[in-house]
């Protein structure tokens, strides 16, 4: 699989209260963060890592990745056995982003399943059917 493997939102949400060191990498763009808000670990006593996986606007791969996640964590105080939670819209960036970082050495590489905002709904709306809004947890916007 290339890494420790995908975790609910809300477990991702468990592993980062139980453990004081573990760390919730948000990668979508900029824009996103703007726009449609990101984790708030405040009651944690943290912040999520920002860092996109693609560039906006031209959402091409970002080449600093691996190096920028790789120095923020070291500065919150991660190692190479730190759990990582990734996070992304849907799943998709996040789990690409988790297998990058466990080549780079780090071992305990989670996917944050269904993303920030979770997979469409009927309506083709997302936030409401699965994903860290649509289960209930903190989240701010700017």
């Amino acid at each position: 699989m290339g890494y420790a493997g995908d975790i609910a939102p809300k477990e991702a949400w468990e592993l980062l209260e139980s453990d004081p060191k573990a760390q919730l990498v948000d990668v979508r763009s900029a824009a996103e963060w703007t726009f449609v808000g990101v984790p708030d670990l405040t009651s944690l006593q943290r912040k999520p890592v920002l860092v996109e996986w693609q560039v906006f606007p031209g959402m091409g791969r970002n080449a600093e990745f691996g190096q920028a996640v790789a120095e923020r964590l070291t500065a919150a105080g991660a190692t190479a056995a730190t759990p990582i939670a990734f996070l992304c819209r849907s799943g998709a960036r996040s789990q690409a982003a988790a297998i990058a970082m466990t080549a780079m050495g780090f071992t305990k590489c989670f996917n944050v399943a269904g993303g920030f905002e979770g997979d469409v709904d009927a309506e083709r709306h997302r936030g409401s059917t699965n994903g860290w809004k649509a289960g209930g947890l903190p989240w701010v916007q700017s």
